[in-house]
């Protein structure tokens, strides 16, 4: 199955603080696993996403570096984390908080990925939309993909060399939630 061309229906759609959307993909990011959660709100269900490249929910929106930072991640053995906003099989969007790592054998050998995703913080969401439209723009003004995504992807790490943080602190010191985590505890 190849990603439907279905336009963008400026809806956003959501699931509940209490849900996972779960899956997991081989090495080349096809799906092997999709919970009820994710049939649900990506609008697809088992059969269709069984074997499809994880890619077939993605939303325009999304900046390439964001993906190559990702991949590059877990090719290093290491777990990222990363806000992401996916597109629904009916043209719906939404925003995920993504936990993706690497899924070994008994031998230790990396056999595919596991992502948990989870509803966003809603305060870092404005700060995460405002710095997509950057990096979505500095790839736009390159006619080359690859350039594009050389050139924003520099924009993110001048980002985290001016604020001296790794991407996954960047990523926490998006929203307030370890004060609130606190605050329920």
């Amino acid at each position: 199955m190849r990603k439907l061309s279905v336009p963008l229906s400026g809806r956003e759609v959501s699931f509940g603080q209490d849900e996972l959307i779960v899956s997991k993909t081989d090495l080349k990011g096809h799906i092997t696993y999709a919970n009820h959660v994710f049939q649900r709100v990506s609008g697809y269900s088992e059969a269709e996403l069984m074997g499809q490249p994880h890619n077939l929910i993605r939303h325009p929106g999304m900046p390439c570096c964001v993906f190559k930072l990702l991949w590059d991640t877990l090719a290093d053995g290491r777990e990222i984390f990363a806000y992401v906003l996916n597109q629904a099989r009916n043209g719906d969007e939404y925003w995920v908080f993504a936990h993706v790592t690497p899924s070994y054998d008994k031998s230790g050998h990396c056999v595919g990925y596991h992502s948990n995703r989870r509803v966003p913080y809603p305060d870092a969401l404005p700060k995460v939309k405002d710095l997509y439209a950057a990096l979505l723009a500095e790839e736009r003004r390159h006619a080359n993909i690859h350039e594009g995504m050389a050139a924003s992807m520099q924009v993110v790490q001048d980002l985290l060399a001016k604020n001296g943080l790794t991407y996954a602190e960047f990523v926490f010191s998006l929203s307030d939630h370890t004060r609130l985590e606190r605050s329920i505890a």
